[in-house]
């Protein structure tokens, strides 16, 4: 496949991935209470992280794999059996604590443990098709996914428990799982089948996954710690006025994905900054327009996407979208980080997702859930402002172009 080409699939691949997940809590909104919409919510966000993990820890070191050879293909089979295994381990463990415990976010729970190997079993195949070079099936298994979540939660109507639609949207991958078994399994056959390995102490999948946790998990569990002890209603408003902001998340990750093998071409490394620079400028840009947008929505049309927690979600979304600004300026400068020097995010992720807690539960405890979306703001404007201080100084630490320098006088890591 050309590069153009694959491209074009990863990124039409990304978006439908992306979309289905909008669309499923736009449906979850429109057929649930408020109430409710807050457990989905709750269910979901504990769904949503476990996904990070899974892919934190099994697709991103696969994605660095290189070349179609044999320990490719294995490692690609090996990665899916691993996710397959390890969720229906970990779904099996939920099911059984949540069966015990009563009430409706409970039994949501238990479902979301149930279907687990199905959503991760599918999301990691999407992984291995891109390792093997191969985007389109990712393509084909994810629009099927699409057709069939919205063709079983269609058939709901208002007032369904969170639980049915847990199992509902849960279970409606399976058919895109079997196809993306069937097509991996003739893309590896005959590939060694090796589990052990991703337990070893090493593994890269253990270094990525202490990354996502200090970087996303911790302000989502954060909000859902903030949703048990304070008001429940604040997971489902978050995560509605978030939901409004989908596609900024397709653009980010887009960016995060391909931005830096497009960005190495330009063969000076000022004018790389100089480039990241413009995409941070374009993506607030981008943010900012889209919160207007949304902001400018009449309550109709908002109720349609949204139903009831449309009232609630729509006045955070001053917060949200100077969130979403800020979070794209972070996202490039830690772009620009990695392109620099890969050692100083690490650091970065660690303080300033601890300081985006901090902002959150603060707000919340001065302003209530408008408080706590403005504090997410805070947390993300210090990170972008930190991440773009950095590169100010790694660049200022470098020689200038045909300026030799002695070894002693490189930057070293933090």
């Amino acid at each position: 496949m050309r590069a153009r080409t694959a491209v074009l699939c990863s990124v039409a691949d990304q978006g439908v991935a992306a979309l289905t997940n909008i669309l499923v809590l736009v449906a979850a909104a429109r057929l649930s209470t408020v109430a409710d919409f807050a457990r989905f919510s709750a269910v979901y966000l504990v769904f949503t992280v476990l996904l990070g993990v899974s892919g934190a820890y099994t697709g991103q070191p696969l994605v660095l794999k290189r070349g179609a050879g044999e320990e490719t293909r294995g490692a690609c089979r090996s990665a899916v059996a691993f996710t397959v295994s390890a969720a229906a381990a970990l779904g099996a463990l939920l099911a059984a604590v949540c069966l015990l415990v009563p009430g409706d976010t409970a039994r949501a729970l238990l479902m979301l443990g149930l279907v687990l190997p199905v959503v991760l079993g599918q999301d990691a195949a999407r992984y291995a098709f891109s390792t093997l070079q191969q985007p389109h099936l990712a393509l084909l298994s994810d629009l099927l996914r699409l057709a069939c979540v919205l063709g079983a939660l269609g058939t709901q109507v208002y007032g369904a428990p969170p639980a049915r639609l847990i199992a509902l949207w849960g279970l409606s991958p399976l058919p895109a799982l079997l196809l993306s078994a069937a097509l991996l399994h003739r893309s590896t056959a005959g590939a060694p089948l090796l589990l052990r390995p991703m337990l070893r102490r090493g593994h890269l999948g253990q270094r990525f996954t202490v990354e996502f946790g200090v970087g996303n998990a911790t302000s989502q569990l954060s909000v859902l710690g903030l949703g048990a002890v304070g008001n429940p209603l604040l997971v489902g408003a978050l995560r509605g006025a978030t939901t409004l902001f989908g596609p900024l998340n397709v653009l980010f990750t887009s960016a995060t994905s391909f931005g830096p093998p497009l960005l190495g071409r330009i063969a000076d490394e000022r004018s790389r900054v100089r480039a990241t620079a413009a995409l941070a400028a374009v993506l607030a840009t981008t943010a900012g327009v889209w919160a207007t947008v949304l902001a400018l929505l009449p309550d109709r049309a908002g109720r349609q996407l949204l139903g009831e927690t449309w009232s609630v979600a729509a006045a955070l979304l001053p917060a949200t979208g100077s969130q979403y600004a800020a979070m794209a300026v972070g996202t490039c400068g830690l772009l620009a980080l990695r392109m620099l020097d890969p050692r100083t995010t690490l650091a970065i992720q660690v303080v300033f997702s601890l300081t985006t807690v901090a902002f959150l539960a603060g707000g919340y405890v001065v302003g209530g859930v408008l408080g706590a979306a403005w504090g997410l703001f805070l947390g993300s404007l210090c990170k972008a402002a930190a991440t773009w201080i950095r590169v100010a100084r790694l660049r200022r630490r470098r020689p200038a172009p045909g300026r030799a320098v002695s070894a002693d006088a490189l930057p070293s890591a933090p």
